[in-house]
């Protein structure tokens, strides 16, 4: 199965009051792979970089030092 050149990343803010709030970031894919053999994908800063795995499965990789990633990140393929 190919895997999408872009993302959506989708970090549901459940923690604010009814109805929960998303907070969406294109990403797109690079040349590296993280640390489970999946590609890395990056947004356009840099910052926001995530490995995505065949099955859409998100592993949230730290860009920098005291980085706390939400634990609630869907990945959408940008069609």
């Amino acid at each position: 199965m190919r895997q999408a050149e872009e993302y959506e990343l989708v970090f549901a803010s459940s923690g604010q009051p009814a109805p929960a709030t998303e907070d969406v970031v294109v990403v797109h894919r690079t040349d590296r792979s993280g640390p489970g053999g999946h590609p890395v994908y990056t947004d356009d800063t840099g910052i926001v970089r995530a490995e995505i795995s065949d099955r859409a499965e998100v592993r949230m990789i730290a860009s920098g030092g005291h980085q706390e990633h939400r634990s609630a990140v869907q990945a959408r393929p940008v069609d």
